[in-house]
């Protein structure tokens, strides 16, 4: 699949929907989203995918926010994006790339684990204390959130 991935200075509602998908707790959003770049993925016109990356220590860049339009999962967007990820970090001489997932996101967890992320923390309730409404993934109630860090040095 032929796309392109840059950065956003503006955002869409089409942005805000891809973002509320993969986070629904639209506060929490709005605050990395002024501390981090967000990137987005279009074929042509069309828009494929977001992802928002922070700096959250001189040596650690976190992706708190990637999301793929369901229309185009399982197409390799979300991998180009990590590989993307991985790029920009190592550009800027980051040590660690760390993301985080529900600990019920079972197709997330086995995508990471794929591009050699490790799960390095578990922040139990993190999704019951972050969230005014339950999350249900996969039939399970979503508590706790599993944090996955890459060491770009070793890969």
């Amino acid at each position: 699949m032929n796309f392109t991935i840059t950065q956003v200075n503006k955002l869409t509602d089409k942005h805000w929907d891809l973002l509320l998908l993969a986070d629904p707790n639209k506060d929490l959003v709005q605050k990395y989203l002024q501390a981090g770049i967000t990137f987005e993925v279009r074929k042509k016109e069309k828009l494929l995918a977001i992802m928002v990356l922070q700096a959250i220590s001189q040596s650690k860049l976190e992706i708190k926010n990637i999301a793929v339009d369901p229309k185009f999962e399982n197409q390799g967007v979300a991998t180009k994006l990590l590989t993307y990820a991985f790029q920009f970090a190592r550009q800027r001489n980051y040590q660690q790339l760390q993301i985080g997932t529900g600990s019920t996101s079972f197709k997330q967890l086995y995508l990471y684990q794929k591009v050699r992320f490790r799960i390095t923390e578990i922040k139990k309730d993190f999704f019951i204390k972050n969230y005014q409404q339950h999350i249900y993934e996969n039939g399970l109630l979503l508590r706790d959130m599993l944090v996955l860090t890459a060491n770009l040095e070793q890969l």
